[in-house]
């Protein structure tokens, strides 16, 4: 055995094993890896690198399908060299979001002849540009675009008009009210809306004009696909009145998708809504794929005449309930197959209003059709019960937990919860305990000795066996969760009633919700057992009152190595900010955070804050909100210039109008030539101008981090992908 050991390393000091270098790879391995590297940085950079990587980045896998949405690196030159290289390859290419790049640069895309679908949203296009891409692009099927207030149809030359009545997809946000190019698009299989259009004079006047103008009716004939989106306001009611007008008068046979979502209180019914559902999936050999409406605009027939074509794969429920008309017990009742569905939203959708401890209009989740539902459809993949209240009242040795149930879909990516989804038991009320006092009530010094603390045990981690016991039962009711769905990528647990001072589609606050009794019993200990999901990519955390020390937190990211988005608010007592310290040391943990965004009243962002986030080296996106909260200007001076990969800095905090606005001037002009695509918005939170800066902000990041709102099964689109329409 000695002998051979001496052979062993004899041979090994002899003859030393090659190194293994990235060119001894397989193509099909390097294509994998190289999958992940942003195009302009293949053409710019990996290309030079040798000949072997100059041919894979040439591959027609990598040339073909160019994404530059959150490419917050790729530069005016970098594009145009990456088109310059790439034109005649690219098939399809999304710019969405990248407002920074100029309008030179967006011209040279007509380099690319063999393009189909393009998306151009969040970019600056005027109806010259649009005419030069067009009439270049004879192969584009799908476009993308935003209509500003001064897009004119009638500046289109005949070549661009042309080329879109060969659209089959297209997709506006509209900044103003207008019809955009639908009035030239006759060949449309989906239309997909996003109404943005302000609450000005000028607004409503474009508004009037529409709704005499006979000449601007939009085509629906072959239309497979509806899909609208409003942003809170009344001249976006008006407009989607306007679009939907024209189903009165003609109704697509073989409608598969039909989504609208109406922010706030509905507006009356209109007429053609019953013929579209009725219409849905008429045609053969089709089945409906979307359906969502306004919350009064659907009924138990209507429900039930859409699935009687079949069930959907994405089904937007949210505060669809009213008296006499339980969607849960609808979709249970129609015997049909419900396996299709892989997307649902509940949210806000309950059996109704719960008798005692909660404020007045919150809904009480109907868990027992949930575990039912859950039953019939194994294989979902996205599931929104947020904006309810679940109140366990079983023993805590009782089976039956709501998370049992979300256990056995194995199949879930994505998550919404009420906090008091996780609470193990009733709350046990103050009167209860305690009342053992070795103090009568007679004795002349009652009041004077100071009484015990009531409240929420801290959460201390490994403190001996009686902690561990501790902390097991706590998070007892959690564990088939975590067993059965270890492969989460998105998680938010949001307050039922819960309002954010920023929210998307409610009116502002400036008083705080009152917290659910069982939602406080919800702390440190859960959040600790969360790390269990080691796949956890994006995390919402909003209105717990039992977090306090904020311990759980810093264990939750200790196991989640791999978050890119966290979102914090309200956590812990309101007025005093309790969990800073164990923030700190959870935020110098998470190395992959892309986005982060804290809601947090009083909250004091100092020199300490600001050094802990330096530590995420990734981070590209932050918010900060806080009611009558502080921030040091030199702190942030600082963050910036040494975190150099962050483009979006948006803080709403207390102070004064010209510190904010001296902050935000000095990070414009500092930043900017090295950062093309900055965007620095520093406002007082309770300003009377904050709508207008808002409506200023670049809709990505106001939309998707800014703006507080729940985004599980929100819309029906891929896992973190773009939102396609399945036509």
């Amino acid at each position: 055995m000695d002998h051979q050991i001496e052979t062993t390393l004899c041979f090994s000091d002899t003859a030393p094993p090659s190194p293994v270098t990235i060119s001894d790879f397989s193509d099909e391995i390097l294509l994998n890896i190289l999958r992940y590297i942003p195009s302009h940085d293949l053409v710019l950079n990996v290309s030079r690198a040798c000949r072997k990587l100059r041919t894979l980045c040439l591959d027609k896998s990598l040339t073909a399908h160019i994404n530059l949405h959150k490419e917050y690196t790729a530069t005016d030159e970098a594009v145009r060299h990456l088109l310059k290289e790439l034109s005649t390859e690219i098939q399809t290419m999304n710019v969405s979001g990248c407002y920074w790049l100029a309008g030179s640069t967006l011209d040279q895309v007509t380099r690319c002849k063999c393009l189909v679908r393009l998306d151009l949203s969040g970019c600056r296009v005027t109806p010259v540009r649009l005419s030069r891409l067009l009439t270049s692009l004879q192969c584009l099927r799908s476009l993308a675009l935003d209509i500003g207030p001064k897009f004119d149809l009638q500046q289109l030359n005949a070549e661009g008009k042309a080329a879109l009545a060969r659209l089959h997809e297209l997709k506006q946000t509209l900044l103003t009210p207008s019809y955009g190019v639908v009035p030239c698009c006759s060949a449309l299989r989906s239309l997909r809306l996003y109404l943005e259009a302000s609450e000005s004079w000028q607004e409503s006047g474009a508004c009037a004009q529409l709704m005499v103008g006979q000449s601007s009716v939009p085509h629906y004939q072959n239309l497979r696909w509806f899909s609208a989106r409003l942003a809170p306001g009344e001249v976006n009611r008006t407009l989607l009145a306007l679009y939907l007008a024209v189903f009165s008068m003609r109704v697509p046979a073989g409608l598969i998708g039909l989504v609208l979502f109406v922010p706030g209180p509905a507006p009356p019914r209109p007429a053609a809504v019953a013929a579209l559902t009725e219409s849905m999936a008429s045609a053969a050999g089709s089945t409906v794929r979307a359906l969502q409406l306004p919350r009064t605009w659907l009924d138990g027939a209507g429900l039930m005449r859409v699935l009687a074509h079949g069930c959907p794969a994405y089904l937007n429920l949210s505060r669809c309930s009213a008296p006499g008309f339980n969607p849960l017990h609808v979709l249970l009742a129609t015997g049909r197959d419900l396996s299709p569905l892989r997307s649902l939203n509940l949210r806000g959708c309950g059996r109704g209003a719960l008798p005692e401890n909660c404020s007045r209009g919150e809904e009480e989740m109907d868990a027992e059709s949930v575990k039912s539902l859950i039953e019939c459809c194994p294989r979902f993949t996205h599931l929104n019960l947020s904006a309810t209240h679940y109140h366990h009242h079983a023993p805590a040795d009782q089976d039956g937990h709501l998370c049992g149930a979300l256990g056995r879909l194995t199949h879930l990516r994505s998550l919404a919860l009420p906090v008091c989804a996780l609470a193990q038991r009733a709350p046990v009320m103050a009167n209860e305990s305690h009342s053992g006092s070795d103090l009568s009530s007679g004795s002349l010094l009652l009041g004077l000795k100071k009484s015990r603390r009531i409240g929420v045990p801290i959460y201390q981690p490994d403190v001996g066996a009686l902690g561990e016991v501790r902390e097991e039962a706590a998070a007892s009711c959690i564990r088939p969760l975590l067993k059965g769905c270890p492969h989460l990528v998105e998680l938010e647990l949001i307050g039922a009633g819960f309002l954010s001072a920023m929210p998307r589609n409610e009116p502002a606050i400036r008083k705080d919700p009152a917290a659910c009794p069982w939602a406080c019993q919800v702390g440190d200990s859960q959040l600790a057992a969360l790390g269990n999901l080691r796949f956890l990519r994006r995390l919402t955390l909003a209105h717990l009152p039992g977090v306090l020390k904020g311990t759980g937190l810093l264990q939750l990211v200790q196991g989640c190595k791999d978050l890119q988005m966290l979102s914090l608010a309200n956590l812990g007592s309101i007025k005093t900010v309790n969990y800073t310290q164990a923030l700190l040391e959870a935020l110098k943990l998470c190395t992959q955070l892309r986005d982060f965004r804290l809601e947090q009243p009083y909250f004091n962002a100092n020199a300490a804050f600001f050094e802990a986030l330096s530590h995420c080296r990734l981070l590209h996106r932050l918010c900060l909100v806080s009611r009558q909260g502080t921030f040091q200007l030199p702190a942030v001076l600082t963050f910036m210039q040494s975190c150099t990969e962050v483009i979006m800095f948006h803080m709403f905090m207390g102070g004064t109008l010209a510190d904010c606005k001296t902050l935000q001037k000095t990070l414009v002009e500092g930043l900017s030539a090295s950062r093309p695509a900055l965007s620095v918005v520093v406002h007082p939170l309770l300003h009377e101008d904050l709508g207008r800066v808002i409506r200023d902000t670049p809709l990505c990041h106001l939309d998707e981090i800014t703006l507080f709102k729940s985004r599980v099964a929100e819309e029906p689109t891929a896992l973190y992908g773009r939102e396609r329409s399945p036509v």
